[in-house]
């Protein structure tokens, strides 16, 4: 059974109720898909009461009060706790729209890489954009690209349209990791865990390079599967909620710091730290990306 883990990590979502029968509806296999969802929710909120789904097997729920969450890679670690051996897993917001079999064509595609051979593939971009009003969404399938350093040393990027996607006989490789849409193996979600020390700044570049380092490559579908909504309107996020979401996000970009060698200091990161297959100075090569510096080299990208 080719089942599938479906991360959702929910933060006080109006559209994660939408979300969900969504992804279902549009499913080939809906009986293969195994959903864990972060619900960190304000018992007073009802747009994203998740009743209907508490008897299905499908799912796991993880109860969680808005007043105890501390961000999406916490969410996300706990998410991953509960992986129970599923072939893939598919890491998603709580804010998407889906293609017809999205399912069958991600398989399909990662099948195909790994025949190609590609050992451990991992399907990410910056999905194409919907808007939850008017259902207005992207037709072309979209990269990510380096945007910039920010001053706190983390590595963001930015959603790029693949103009003529045609001449694609398949995903094109990528360099870059996003976390509201990954589908890879499910093993990832035990090789690559999400630390729980961070917050926000610094998640995907962490992940893209960590994967990286345990064997992972990277690429964007050629073809669009999903969409996402990026403009959070009538979204409560957490850092609204909790006026120390400012301290959690400084550790962390510390941590991030540590990790890269942009800071010294004194941090055993274990399983949250680099593998032993690629070194950090291979994907530095390998995107362009200098962390010492905080440089790009765009002819690299």
């Amino acid at each position: 059974m080719e089942k599938i883990f479906i991360q959702i990590a929910a933060y006080r979502d109006p559209q994660l109720l939408l979300t969900l029968r969504d992804c279902i509806a549009k499913a080939r296999d809906p009986e293969n898909l195994q959903f864990c969802i972060a619900w960190q929710h304000n018992e007073e909120d009802q747009w994203d009461n998740v009743d209907e789904f508490k008897n299905d097997p499908r799912f796991i729920i993880l109860d969680i009060s808005y007043q105890n969450a501390s961000g999406p890679c916490r969410a996300r670690n706990l998410i991953q706790q509960q992986y129970n051996g599923e072939k893939y897993t598919l890491q998603l917001d709580s804010h998407h729209r889906f293609e017809q079999h999205w399912d069958a064509t991600l398989i399909a595609m990662l099948n195909n890489l790994q025949k190609l051979g590609n050992a451990k593939p991992a399907l990410t971009t910056y999905a194409p954009f919907y808007n939850t009003v008017t259902e207005e969404r992207d037709s072309l399938p979209t990269r990510m690209i380096f945007d910039k350093f920010i001053t706190e040393g983390a590595v963001v990027f930015w959603p790029m349209i693949i103009e003529d996607p045609s001449h694609l006989e398949g995903p094109m490789p990528a360099k870059f990791y996003s976390a509201h849409f990954c589908f890879t193996l499910g093993c990832f979600c035990t090789e690559v865990p999400h630390d729980p020390n961070y917050y926000f700044h610094g998640e995907e570049i962490s992940i893209a390079v960590r994967a990286f380092t345990k064997g992972y490559d990277f690429f964007h579908p050629h073809k669009v599967v999903l969409f996402h909504e990026y403009t959070r309107q009538g979204r409560v996020k957490q850092w609204d909620d909790h006026p120390l979401w400012y301290e959690f996000n400084r550790l962390s970009l510390y941590r991030n710091r540590v990790l890269f060698g942009m800071e010294e200091g004194n941090i055993d990161f274990g399983i949250y730290g680099f593998g032993t297959d690629r070194s950090l100075a291979d994907y530095e090569r390998f995107s362009g990306i200098n962390f010492a510096a905080r440089t790009y080299a765009e002819e690299n990208g």
